[in-house]
């Protein structure tokens, strides 16, 4: 999704925010630019619709400068992709903008402002609060008051800074559903809408919240609230590193975050400890645990498939009803209230702005018990949640989610089994053989790693391949959902997954010798079952990809045998580990039909506006 990066320096601030952008370009994007007001106290811009290299190749050309910028990545969604709609926009080349999110009344406005003399350069919904803006700032001649009084207006969600060229020490800032977080150097201020992009130059930062509209200068910054406050927010100190966004020695961040798997589940295991403790969720949630007689996961994307995993271990180790929803579908059904209902959300950003709405929704009907599970601290969706467990997979840049997906998969499973210790669910036994399985999984993923080299020979298969599609039963169906979404997302190859016992349901009309046939078939899981699926195909003449740790005597029937490094692990584990093998076929497939891996056409990392 579009991202926003700038600030105020005594320096150049050209190449931060440059450098910013390039850290902003795993959000997805398909146009780029800059604004600085230069030496003149002239605004000047550059904007292309390519890469951020690109555009740090035409700034160096026409020798950008500036003390005073903002910087932009844009995710078209109003108005095609074509340098006229890339931002910052201009309104009488005085004020420039940088926006993310949608204004969903902007037509409206956009007559409005047409009928005050306004001519519009662009199609997109940004263009009318720069606007807007300056039609306040003529009266005033003052930037902040006249943003206040702007978003007033604005309806939707947005993230935006503004600047104006008869002000070369101030930037203004205001949020409302869409992340926005204020950097604090030395003699200097930046914003953007990631951390990540801050991390070069400062790890002290001030995350806003909804409703805020923050001036920024050198050395000072002052903060509004909603209803209009001057306040304070606390100033953070994030431990990420700059270097932790960075490739290394790995060609794609995504085979980067595969590796990383192994690591980012032992350190999320060690955030856990040894004992399933309640407390690690928050001081009330015993209390909730205890009380609470149903289970709502809401969630996007990859995400929901973590949550239709955690279905099963719910309801199966804690023993309580689970029900999983797509946060965008949830909020506009007609739900009955239920006050005793564990709301669980499930984000990788904890920004994503289907998901916030949702969890809003819930709390405005009273179900309050909410719970965020969530990789970053300070995201929006922790701060809004009542309960929060962190995932510890660190920085995350490929579009296409790896380990963010196996460390919720760990948290989940925790979750699962405290929720089963504290309704008196768990036997100490039980508990300790858990625990004890846990601490396998590190290894467990390094040895299915090893598998690389099996699966970039069968990769070559897929080059030409336009669809597949991907069975499993139990907890493998979200596997092979999670593994149908990584081969499309980033290969572009139609792929679909199916509870293999809907096969005879209509799916079996699709086979035939073109159509691949990903089976994932453990043998502690429903094998018997899987195993007349696999002959349903076979004598249809379909093409078989097995993924399975049995030596079963139909192996030798397949096209293609995976064999899974697994001897006597409890099937609770299965789900982690026999992603890896799918994330490696998505990988090695876009590799060989050459597509951009980690920024693919059309897709945005953090999706946030609805």
């Amino acid at each position: 999704m579009c991202g926003i990066v700038g600030g105020v320096s005594e320096r150049n601030v050209v190449p931060i925010i440059l450098e910013g952008l390039s850290r902003l370009e795993y959000r997805g994007y398909d146009s780029v630019g800059i604004a600085v007001i230069n030496d003149k106290q002239k605004l000047v811009r550059e904007r292309v619709t390519d890469r951020v290299k690109e555009l740090e190749n035409i700034c160096k050309k026409h020798q950008l400068k500036g003390l005073i910028g903002i910087g932009h990545t844009r995710w078209a969604t109003h108005g095609v992709v074509t340098e006229a709609n890339a931002h910052p926009h201009f309104s009488h080349d005085e004020l420039a903008i940088v926006h993310n999110g949608i204004i969903e009344n902007y037509v409206e406005i956009k007559e409005d402002l047409i009928n005050k003399g306004y001519v519009f350069r662009s199609d997109t919904d940004s263009e009318v609060i720069v606007h807007l803006i300056h039609s306040y700032y003529t009266k005033n001649n003052d930037l902040l008051s006249a943003t206040k009084l702007a978003v007033k207006k604005l309806h939707g969600a947005y993230a935006i800074a503004v600047i104006c060229k008869n002000n070369i020490h101030e930037v203004v800032c205001a949020r409302l559903g869409s992340p926005l977080v204020l950097g604090i150097g030395i003699n200097e201020m930046f914003f953007a809408s990631d951390i990540a992009a801050l991390l070069p130059i400062t790890n002290k930062v001030i995350y806003l919240e909804d409703g805020d509209i923050a001036s920024i200068e050198l050395a000072n910054y002052k903060i509004y609230d909603k209803t209009d406050n001057l306040i304070e927010r606390a100033v953070v100190t994030s431990d990420l590193l700059a270097k932790q966004s960075e490739l290394g020695q790995y060609r794609h961040y995504m085979q980067k975050e595969i590796f990383e798997q192994p690591t980012a589940i032992a350190e999320t295991l060690q955030s856990l400890g040894n004992i399933f403790n309640p407390k690690l969720f928050g001081i009330e949630a015993k209390v909730i645990f205890e009380e609470i007689d149903q289970v709502q996961i809401i969630a996007c994307g990859t995400s929901y498939n973590a949550g239709l995993v955690a279905k099963y271990w719910i309801e199966e180790i804690a023993k309580l009803e689970c029900n999983v929803d797509i946060a965008s579908e949830y909020r506009y059904r007609k739900i009955p209230i239920n006050n005793k209902t564990l709301i669980m959300s499930i984000s990788q950003s904890g920004e994503t702005a289907d998901t916030l709405a949702c969890v809003k929704h819930m709390q405005e009907l009273g179900m309050v018990n909410t719970l965020a599970v969530c990789n970053v601290p300070e995201s929006s969706l922790v701060r809004l949640s009542k309960l929060k467990i962190l995932t510890q997979a660190g920085p995350e840049i490929g579009v296409a989610s790896t380990k963010a997906f196996t460390t919720q998969l760990v948290v989940l499973l925790y979750l699962a089994a405290t929720l089963a210790k504290v309704r008196g669910n768990l036997t100490t036994s039980d508990e300790q053989k858990i625990e004890h399985d846990f601490k396998k999984l590190p290894q467990l993923v390094l040895e299915a790693l090893k598998l690389e080299p099996e699966i970039k020979k069968i990769s070559k298969e897929f080059e030409h391949k336009e669809h597949a599609l991907f069975l499993g039963r139990n907890t493998m169906y979200p596997i092979a959902m999670e593994g149908a979404l990584k081969l499309k997302e980033i290969s572009y190859i139609h792929a679909e997954a199916y509870a293999a016992g809907e096969l005879k349901h209509g799916p079996l009309a699709l086979i035939d010798k073109n159509m691949p046939s990903i089976i994932i078939m453990p043998k502690d899981i429903l094998m018997s079952k899987m195993k007349s699926n696999v002959q349903e195909i076979l004598a249809r003449h379909g093409v078989i990809y097995l993924l399975t740790d049995s030596d079963d005597e139909i192996l030798s029937k397949c096209h293609k045998v995976l064999q899974m490094p697994l001897t006597n692990i409890e099937s609770y584990l299965l789900p982690v580990i026999y992603t890896i093998p799918l994330q490696l076929l998505a990988y090695h497939t876009a590799l060989i039909k050459g597509t951009d891996v980690d920024k693919p056409r059309n897709l945005a990392k953090s999706v946030t506006v609805e």
